[in-house]
């Protein structure tokens, strides 16, 4: 227990938490000398030097119906957490996004006296502006991503820094498309090569992935051609889509690859990107890629939701715009025709040479050296040995 009280505790339970968390915690880890680093998170984390202490995939659920199904289970986890946690005493317990998960845990560990640092602060500035105050209770220290969260958080007064997007150093600001067509052996012979992303949970590719392969098969006979590659997160997912594709998409036969993992050189790869809102959608803009964001979910989520928003956009490209520079067909109005028709249309050289100029402007602003800041910033709160 004696090294359990050296180390950080962490909790991330979902893929684009478990990327973010990933290009940190080696760093904080050699910075502490080696300290245990354990809790909750995905492969990367794990491969990064994490002891997981629960499957990740436990807390990858979405919308208000999703959760209401899973609260038995997720409150038990949750509980499980907070007395594992506390019994170990860490220097800091990070919670990376999932806010609706780990700010009452975070709350919780910061009574019983452990320092608690939240990474990628809740959407306040889109909806439920609110948990400003809920950051202010449960959090000593939130690790922004976005540049325009800074403002609102040092006008409430509450303790936070802007670290940059962890992606953004990841991303080359060229793309080397060919290099990636090669790596992943892809011959489009001239036609078109489409990303498609349908999301990395059971029930995203369940919602998007039919309707995204049937804007594929529209693209196919507008184009008369195409190539489409579909990365995969896991084996489980991968046989997902497979069975989605066979299941009614014949003109996709020989056109339409599923890799596993390999995300950031199938999207390197592309000439489009067919993508669900979400991490995905900034690095397509990250690669400088035309894309359109098609979204779907059960429709009281989805209304609820959208009761709730105090912007108009949801997908990070066009929050960091401040403007609608990509095209998003959200929940009732994600059909494939229409999909089908504004991909080709953004993917013309004179739109996508547009694109590609905001984009790295976009890529520009996210730029900072964000192990550095992130490293003194989780130093400067954790509980001294």
């Amino acid at each position: 227990m004696k090294e359990l009280s050296h180390g950080v505790a962490w909790l991330a339970g979902e893929a684009s938490g478990d990327l973010l968390a990933a290009r940190v915690l080696p760093h904080l880890q050699a910075a502490m000398g080696g300290a245990l680093q354990y809790g909750i998170g995905g492969p990367r984390m794990i491969e990064a030097g994490l002891d997981s202490w629960y499957p990740s995939e436990m807390l990858a659920v979405r919308g208000y119906v999703e959760v209401i199904k899973r609260i038995p289970s997720l409150l038990k986890l949750r509980r499980e957490m907070i007395r594992r946690v506390k019994a170990a005493h860490p220097r800091v317990f990070i919670g990376v996004d999932a806010p609706d998960f780990n700010l009452a845990i975070e709350g919780r560990l910061r009574a019983a006296g452990i320092p608690t640092v939240h990474f990628v602060s809740p959407s306040i500035w889109a909806w439920r502006p609110e948990r400003i105050e809920t950051m202010r209770r449960n959090v000593d220290m939130t690790l922004l991503i976005f540049p325009m969260e800074e403002k609102i958080y040092r006008d409430a007064g509450v303790p936070a820094v802007y670290i940059g997007h962890p992606l953004a150093p990841m991303i080359p600001m060229e793309p080397d498309t060919d290099g990636a067509r090669k790596a992943l052996s892809i011959d489009s012979r001239g036609e078109p090569v489409i990303a498609v992303l349908p999301g990395s949970r059971i029930d995203e590719v369940k919602g998007c992935a039919p309707i995204f392969f049937e804007a594929c098969e529209r693209m196919v006979r507008r184009l008369g051609g195409g190539y489409f590659v579909v990365p995969a997160v896991d084996e489980l997912r991968r046989a997902q889509i497979e069975q989605v594709v066979l299941q009614g998409h014949p003109l996709l036969k020989g056109r339409l690859r599923v890799v596993l993992g390999q995300s950031h050189r199938v999207l390197e790869s592309a000439d489009g990107v067919m993508v669900a809102s979400g991490t995905a959608a900034l690095e397509a803009a990250l690669f400088k890629k035309p894309m359109v964001v098609g979204y779907t979910m059960p429709g009281i989520s989805a209304m609820m939701i959208r009761k709730k928003a105090l912007i108009p956009y949801v997908s990070l490209p066009n929050i960091l715009a401040g403007e609608q520079l990509v095209p998003e067909f959200l929940h009732y109005y994600c059909k494939p025709d229409w999909i089908a028709s504004r991909l080709i249309d953004e993917m013309k050289p004179e739109r996508s040479a547009l694109l590609k100029e905001r984009f790295v402007t976009m890529h520009e602003s996210l730029l900072r050296p964000t192990e550095k800041l992130a490293l003194e910033a989780i130093l400067g709160v954790m509980r001294p040995l």
